[in-house]
């Protein structure tokens, strides 16, 4: 297939671009700068120019393409409600260049919008769309895409990580950093999932060549780990203590990221899994926080 594929320089986006191309698919990766482009066509792919924040330039290139992989989110997460709906208005622009064909739409959000209540593992099949979230924005999109006849289907994201990527471990590496302790909330018992970024490249490929309407797919190695065990890993990492914070401390040593940190979010794959064969193998979170090299991991660093 012809694959249109945005975010083709981010974290995710890169690793997925040698998995389309080893499995006999061309790539039009979306890019908004000319290194960006130069990068690109040195791993064979075709580069083209457009951002987020004209979503209507995605259309031509789109509009070309076989199949589309929605992988590109403005990661700041201290704008993250407006970032999600940034997302709902690209998604809508994207299943617009598809309409009146069956070619598939793959789009990207996040394991907490498959869960059902407080402790419960997320599930594929589950989707309020009035969930608190605001990455339902992204799901939302999709669903009325669907409605329409679009061929949409979805992938939910955990922490997705490598020795130099973490997800919302990263900016949480940059703060024990710059705090001088790596912190958690409370007994730190609440639960992250996580998959490595090769298990993630091969799960979206396996997902668009499905191009089932409608599937929701976990990207889920490990149901759930705790931030505790995550903060000691990186206290480790960085030579400095591990705490625990009171829900009141952690608002100021954390910042933005305060929200996210006591959140309980542990995710299954069970339905992923069977639906199509996939086989996560790791490493796993702890093992890559265990040999990163905190010199440069975060992100803040230059090489994040």
């Amino acid at each position: 297939m012809r694959i249109f594929l945005t975010g083709a320089t981010g974290f995710i986006g890169s690793h997925l671009i040698p998995e389309l191309i080893g499995a006999g698919h061309q790539v039009i990766g979306v890019t908004r700068s000319d290194a960006g482009a130069a990068a690109l066509a040195k791993a064979g792919v075709e580069p083209y120019r457009g951002t987020l924040e004209a979503p209507d330039g995605l259309l031509a290139g789109a509009a070309t393409a076989d199949a589309v992989i929605h992988t590109a989110f403005d990661h700041d997460f201290s704008r993250f409600v407006a970032n999600c709906e940034k997302d709902r208005h690209v998604i809508a622009a994207l299943g617009a260049a598809l309409k009146g064909s069956d070619r598939p739409l793959l789009i990207t959000s996040g394991t907490g919008i498959g869960s059902s209540g407080p402790g419960q593992l997320a599930r594929e099949d589950v989707m309020a769309a009035d969930h608190p979230n605001p990455r339902i924005a992204s799901e939302q999109a999709g669903a009325a895409l669907l409605a329409d006849g679009i061929n949409v289907s979805v992938m939910r994201l955990p922490q997705v990580h490598d020795t130099r990527k973490q997800g919302l471990i990263s900016p949480a590496i940059d703060i024990a950093r710059a705090q001088g302790i790596s912190a958690y909330v409370g007994d730190g018992h609440n639960r992250w999932p996580a998959a490595a970024v090769a298990d993630v490249a091969q799960l979206y490929r396996l997902a668009i060549e499905a191009a089932e309407p409608g599937a929701r797919y976990h990207a889920v190695a490990e149901e759930g780990i705790t931030v505790r065990a995550v903060a000691t890993a990186i206290g480790r990492g960085l030579g400095i203590p591990t705490v625990s914070l009171s829900p009141d401390e952690a608002a100021a040593h954390f910042g933005w990221m305060a929200a996210f940190v006591a959140m309980d979010m542990p995710a299954s794959s069970a339905i992923t899994r069977e639906r199509l064969g996939w086989r996560p193998t790791g490493p796993g979170l702890i093992a890559n926080l265990e040999t990163a090299d905190y010199a440069t991991v975060g992100w803040a660093s230059p090489a994040a």
